[in-house]
């Protein structure tokens, strides 16, 4: 009888502490994988912050236009599976060639002058954020950021077009 007890004991006690018996096929033995991650590609802006899982990006683009013939757009779309669209974008003045006799120097003296008188006016934020007027400009499911230059606008979309590209996790941090 203690023969048996022994026997129950060695087989039944690894069960009941949670431990598998040695002679428990591997299968069974097996333990649930940990969750697989997903990747994503993440602008952290001073705007806000955006997140993409890479398997959901349809398309990266850049282009330019003028809009009303006083700015100068330079935007970065990407395209998603889902419902919402982002929209990174520069803008500056659309300034034209100078004449013959009026140099580079003097528009952008003139584009200084601008900038100060805004800055002591309070406006200077206006060239620094987005800027909707509602509803021409307002589109639902539209998510907006406005950067601080053309340098880290081309950096975002490199970042943005090779994360989707390489299908490879990437955090793009902007100015």
């Amino acid at each position: 009888m203690k023969r048996l007890y022994l026997l129950a004991l060695l087989l039944f006690a690894p069960l009941a502490s949670g431990q598998q018996s040695p002679n428990t096929p591997a299968a069974a033995q097996a333990t649930p994988s940990p969750t697989t991650a997903i990747a994503m590609w993440r602008a952290t802006l001073p705007g806000g912050t955006y997140s993409v899982a890479l398997r959901s990006i349809v398309s990266v683009s850049s282009h330019e236009y003028v809009v009303d013939g006083a700015a100068r757009v330079t935007e970065v779309n990407i395209d998603t599976a889902g419902s919402a669209l982002v929209r990174f974008y520069f803008i500056e003045p659309n300034t034209v060639n100078a004449p013959a006799g009026f140099g580079a120097a003097t528009l952008e003296k003139t584009q200084q002058i601008l900038q100060e008188g805004a800055q002591r006016s309070g406006q200077e934020d206006a060239w620094k954020k987005v800027v909707k007027s509602y509803p021409t400009t307002t589109h639902t499911r539209t998510v907006e950021y406005r950067i601080a230059t053309k340098e880290a606008l081309t950096k975002l979309f490199e970042s943005a077009e090779s994360a989707f590209r390489l299908n490879k996790n990437t955090v793009f941090k902007g100015e």
